[in-house]
């Protein structure tokens, strides 16, 4: 049965158990729905003696040589099969499935299909393909070529690897669990009025096309079956869960419109007309009963926070709380600072709560600055309501806080704030706060449709008026030398650097395919030692300790780091007006968008601002991509550019929206995800609780953070 562990199919090892573990593959289910990233056609058949350093070619041979054992250097499990024909002899290794020598006996013909590497002088085949030949006399040595075979027209699937799993394992896997039926005892939970609507094959021919396909139009026509699958699920997910929020009904917020005006015009700038449209919207979903769910999305600088503090204004006007979120102790610190820039007319109590202080302001000595006070006190405070502003981490969401009547939650850059962290807000009286979600990350359409399916979406599409563009210069390797010596100036002159990485460590040379990219360690030795001894740099990554993380980071809040070396995990960063440079190394390898927000690092203030694209790249899509940073509007655009040449998988470099490769492809496709919006939101109006659907009821509760109490 499909519902059986693979522990129970398979003679796993023990690397190989783990590393199905860390990608979430348990049952014989999982493992079928573990798809393949693309197809390889049939290689070119050629004799050994044909065969060239870096080309893909399937060849034929008698085992002369099998051999098991561990690499030298990191004692990694591995098999080893030396084949020939007429023309010659050529080695095949196979790492961590060292199993497969077991499948291979000395005289055994066999078919063996990769990508040629050299090493020494010697051509290898690196975790080949691999087949026994079952007709013996047609490859005998005296032969020139394999004659009369034909090689079937199916396509090679290649799957995503891991440590300890090659897409060759997957490939044999998957071919045993479809040999013996495993896909057809599957229960399909997409309904059939769907299937049959939208033209999709069944759950079965499905699974088998989409891991055997003989051709590629049968790979899509399973990909698009697939690909309608998970954005319907997450649709109808997304529309559970708000429904679910909604009826716990929320504050009805009186807004005080005149006292708003007179907030908004103590603020040292006006509000753009996209801030006034977006607060307005912000507003009216506070005065309606039902709580708000809103995503305000806006590049750098064009003042989200400046809304939100105008809604918390209202808020705390009407005599209710708020509770202000920021992904890190240092943001929420910014954001503590920049509440009481905004409130120090008004009389209002703030707290700040994170995992290392506590802080209230006013102080009672001083009232125009902050105080430390132990969390006891300012959890009592804030429990009785006295302090109805608080900002902090997501220790706002731990059971020792309570709020008296927290009626807003402001979230920064968790936007994805899912069903336990909602539950946690929600007063036991059953009134569940207004949420308001920040972020700085553009969003294509079609993803804010999906992933955002159950936020309401308001856009600040407007820079404040003066803020100079961002000068972005693409400096290839012979220029490098004059950007630094722009950078020194910029240094010279009392401002601040960042430097980003695409990896943390220099690649492992004994991998054929790592790339040869600049590594943060590394890079950060170098600048320092070589470039830029006269000032200090920093180095700031996901591998530090979260509390040297913070200490790096504030460092160079306060200037005593002039240069701070970096990975992406500056993406969603920190305030530092200081910083006017940010040079981001091996730009070919991020997302367009990710290029524009790590941009957007140095456009907090009104000096001009530097971003220097360094990268190895001479033409193509690739130089077209970085071209467009430079002439983008916005991030907005950017984002739909990038979905259009490179792919959704590329938007951000990294999975952080909880989609598939295939679910992230399908965004490409306005139709389909507009198609699974329309049937989640219908089949839900119709069936509220999925009383009339059991399949889609189990398959929700299975997936979901928590189990969905739909009565």
């Amino acid at each position: 049965m499909a519902g059986d562990r693979l522990d129970q199919r398979f003679r796993l090892k023990a690397h190989q158990r783990q590393a199905l573990t860390r990608l979430g593959l348990f049952t014989e289910r999982d493992l079928l729905y573990y798809f393949p990233t693309r197809y390889e056609r049939p290689a070119a058949e050629k004799l050994i003696g044909e065969l060239h350093a870096g080309e893909v070619a399937t060849v034929y041979g008698q085992a002369v040589k099998v051999k098991l054992g561990l690499a030298r250097q990191k004692r990694i499990p591995l098999a080893e099969v030396i084949i020939e024909d007429a023309t010659g002899r050529l080695k095949a290794t196979w790492f961590y499935q060292a199993y497969l020598a077991k499948k291979i006996h000395e005289g055994d013909w066999v078919k063996l299909a990769g990508k040629l590497g050299e090493r020494n002088g010697q051509l290898y085949l690196a975790n080949p393909a691999f087949e026994t030949a079952a007709d013996h006399s047609l490859f005998g040595v005296q032969t020139t070529r394999p004659v009369n075979h034909k090689t079937p027209e199916t396509l090679t699937p290649i799957y995503p690897e891991t440590r300890g799993l090659s897409s060759v394992w997957f490939h044999y896997a998957l071919k045993q669990l479809l040999e013996t039926g495993a896909h057809q005892s599957l229960t399909d939970s997409l309904p059939a009025t769907l299937v049959a609507r939208y033209h999709l094959p069944a759950l079965g021919p499905a699974l088998l096309l989409i891991h055997q396909p003989r051709s590629e139009k049968e790979a899509a026509a399973a990909r698009k079956r697939f690909a309608f699958e998970e954005i319907f699920f997450i649709q109808l997910e997304r529309w559970l869960a708000k429904t679910t929020y909604e009826k716990n009904g929320g504050y009805q917020v009186a807004v005080d419109h005149e006292t708003i005006k007179r907030f908004v015009g103590q603020l040292p700038f006006s509000l753009t007309n996209a801030q006034q449209r977006a607060l307005d919207q912000i507003l009216g979903d506070l005065e309606r009963p039902a709580p708000m769910m809103r995503l305000l999305e806006g590049d750098v600088g064009s003042g989200k926070t400046a809304v939100a503090a105008a809604a918390a204004a209202a808020v705390v006007e009407a005599g209710f709380e708020v509770a202000f979120m920021a992904p890190t102790e240092i943001l929420a610190r910014q954001h503590f600072e920049s509440l009481i820039k905004n409130f120090t007319d008004r009389k209002i109590n703030l707290g700040l709560i994170t995992g290392s202080e506590c802080r209230k302001f006013p102080s009672k000595i001083s009232p125009r600055e902050t105080t430390h006070i132990s969390r006891g006190q300012l959890l009592k405070w804030v429990s009785g309501g006295e302090i109805p502003v608080v900002v902090g981490t997501q220790t706002l969401i731990q059971k020792t806080v309570r709020f008296k009547n927290l009626a807003l939650a402001i979230i920064d850059e968790q936007h994805r704030f899912g069903i336990k962290q909602r539950a946690a807000l929600v007063k036991k009286g059953g009134r569940a706060p207004h949420l308001l979600s920040l972020t700085a990350t553009p969003i294509p359409r079609t993803l804010a449709l999906t992933v955002y399916g159950d936020l309401d979406l308001t856009l600040l599409d407007e820079l404040p008026p003066g803020r100079r563009p961002i000068i972005t210069k693409i400096v290839p390797e012979i220029e490098r030398v004059v950007a630094y010596e722009k950078i020194r100036k910029e240094l010279m002159a009392g401002r601040q650097a960042f430097v980003v990485c695409p990896r943390i460590d220099l690649p492992d040379p004994a991998k054929m395919l790592a790339l040869n990219t600049k590594s943060a360690k590394q890079e950060a030795k170098r600048l320092q030692e070589k470039i830029f001894p006269e000032f200090t740099i920093g180095l700031v990554h996901s591998k530090l300790k979260p509390k040297d993380k913070e200490q790096v980071m504030a460092d160079f809040v306060v200037g005593k780091i002039h240069l701070l070396v970096a990975t992406s995990v500056v993406e969603v960063g920190v305030n530092v007006p200081n910083a006017t440079v940010i040079v981001i190394e091996g730009a070919e390898r991020f997302g367009l968008a990710q290029l524009h927000q790590l941009r957007g690092r140095v456009w907090r203030s009104d000096h001009q601002a530097h971003c220097f694209l360094f990268t190895d790249a001479v033409g193509g899509k690739t130089m077209e991509r970085l071209r467009a940073v430079q002439t983008a509007k916005n991030g907005f655009e950017l984002a739909e550019l990038d979905l259009k040449l490179r792919g959704a998988g590329a938007l951000t470099g990294g999975k952080q929206w909880g989609l598939s490769d295939l679910g992230m492809e399908a965004l490409k496709n306005l139709k389909l995800v507009e198609a699974a919006r329309a049937e989640a939101k219908n089949l839900l109006a119709k069936d509220p609780t999925l009383a009339h659907q059991p399949l889609l009821r189990e398959r929700l509760t299975s997936t979901i953070e928590q189990p969905l109490h739909l009565e």
